[in-house]
């Protein structure tokens, strides 16, 4: 059975006063965001930090039934280095050298309340497995793709995405220029997959929605655009009515 794709807006977070993350939050599901986009940066993979699983939790106890993506932008999406620092009696008088282990990422952030987790392929040698890890957590699996990427590599690994992301800017930082020369990796995809979930973030706004909607985009994530409106609502609405008079034609056509 084939399935009936449809337009899905998730509003990133990172643009919002991140004091009030729960306040933000829950206005932009208010104004009718159809999920949230969550950005986990490690400053290792992009220069930027963010947060991790802890502040997805405690958003996830205050707002219980929306949808949670994060964006993994982080060099393991499969694990992080922890350190810890024990202290003996005997060893108060000097400095301890500090432990370390190793600690999933993917459980965490399941066990936080994440429903998709998408991560970058650039920085993981075993894709397929990754996906598998996070589809035994619980969670859909989102794979992502930086500008210098190219496309035809997810052909390995698919099928076991539920949704491709390709990213319409350098990951790291909010409020850069939209590159709408990746929109070829959206068009390709979309004629490839045409039944799979398409996300595009990055610069996206009420001046780029067109393009990325005619080229087959079905998820959108817009930061700035909807974040600094005076009326959320209505940026929201129209970015979603948008792709969705995109979305029959594409898909009409390709039956």
């Amino acid at each position: 059975m084939a399935k009936n794709l449809s337009a899905k807006i998730g509003p990133s977070i990172l643009n919002s006063d991140l004091a009030q993350i729960y306040e933000e939050s829950q206005k932009l599901l208010d104004n009718g965001a159809d999920y949230l986009h969550l950005d986990v940066m490690d400053g290792h993979f992009v220069p930027n930090l963010t947060f991790g699983h802890p502040i997805v939790k405690c958003l996830r106890s205050k707002i219980k039934d929306a949808f949670f993506e994060t964006h993994m932008m982080v060099s393991k999406p499969e694990q992080f280095l922890f350190r810890e620092v024990f202290f003996s009696e005997d060893t108060l008088d000097r400095l301890p050298l500090p432990s370390e282990r190793r600690i999933n990422w993917i459980e965490p952030m399941a066990n936080a309340g994440v429903d998709q987790y998408t991560f970058h392929v650039e920085p993981v040698e075993d894709v397929p497995l990754v996906c598998r890890k996070v589809k035994e957590a619980g969670m859909k699996v989102g794979v992502a793709l930086k500008p210098g990427t190219p496309v035809d590599v997810v052909t390995d690994y698919a099928d076991l995405a539920d949704m491709i992301l390709v990213m319409t800017v350098e990951p790291g930082f909010g409020g850069q220029k939209f590159m709408e020369p990746m929109l070829k990796k959206v068009a390709w995809l979309r004629e490839n997959y045409p039944e799979l979930d398409i996300e595009v973030d990055g610069g996206v706004g009420l001046a780029t929605i067109e393009a990325c909607a005619k080229a087959g985009a079905n998820m959108i994530v817009s930061g700035t655009s909807v974040i600094n409106s005076a009326d959320q609502a209505k940026v929201i609405t129209t970015l979603r009515d948008t792709v969705n008079c995109y979305l029959g034609h594409n898909h009409s056509t390709q039956r």
